[in-house]
């Protein structure tokens, strides 16, 4: 677990930093407020999501505090109050309901639990918004994304593992996906598509961290 001195000196994504309106990377521009939603990094283009927001960047106690909750199934009041804040801010501010990004079954069987559940779960209760953790399934086991692995070996890891099985609780919604760590994107991207293909009006995306 994190110290407080560890939480004191974590980069957090604040809500007057310039982002990519889309991807959420933060980036040295600097435009007046009302110019925030035309920031873009271009990289993020093809993405199937319409916007992604993290916490913070994944090193000190952000890391610390996912690596723990992939070996501990409990999310922290700290990450929770994290993630409500970044809830709250625009554009996430207009989803309306909650889905994890799933595990393949053999996955959380090994594990014992999905870590982006307990995360979606605990959002769901302080933000108020409905959860969905069945309509989503990753129906292919992928393998484990490694360090060293390139934007476009893991989005290939990832083409076509997930499915929409009831299409009428998504259709035409603002979705908000749960993940804990953007790294390239490409699952929460096609978790993203899966659900727009489904009808889905906007999927946003909010994670712990990004790498």
């Amino acid at each position: 677990m994190a110290c407080a001195v560890c939480w004191e000196a974590a980069r957090l994504i604040g809500k007057d930093d310039t982002l990519c309106w889309k991807c959420g990377v933060v980036t040295l521009a600097r435009v007046s407020e009302k110019r925030r939603t035309t920031v873009r990094c271009r990289k993020c283009d093809q993405d199937s999501f319409d916007a992604a927001r993290a916490c913070g960047f994944y090193e000190g106690a952000l890391r610390a505090s996912v690596l723990e909750l992939k070996r501990t199934p409990r999310v922290g009041p700290r990450l929770v109050q994290l993630m409500l804040a970044i809830q709250q801010r625009e554009p996430l501010d207009t989803a309306e309901i909650i889905i994890p990004v799933p595990l393949h079954r053999e996955r959380e069987r090994e594990r014992g639990f999905n870590q982006a559940v307990l995360l979606a779960r605990e959002l769901a209760r302080v933000s108020r918004l409905p959860l969905d953790e069945h309509s989503v399934v990753r129906r292919i086991h992928t393998e484990r994304h490694r360090a060293g692995m390139d934007s476009k070996a893991r989005r290939q890891s990832v083409a076509g593992a997930f499915a929409v099985h009831h299409r009428d609780s998504i259709e035409g919604r603002r979705v908000l996906l749960i993940d804990d760590v953007y790294t390239t994107g490409a699952t929460v991207s096609e978790c993203a598509a899966a659900l727009k293909d489904a009808g889905a009006g906007k999927v946003f995306v909010l994670t712990i961290a990004r790498a």
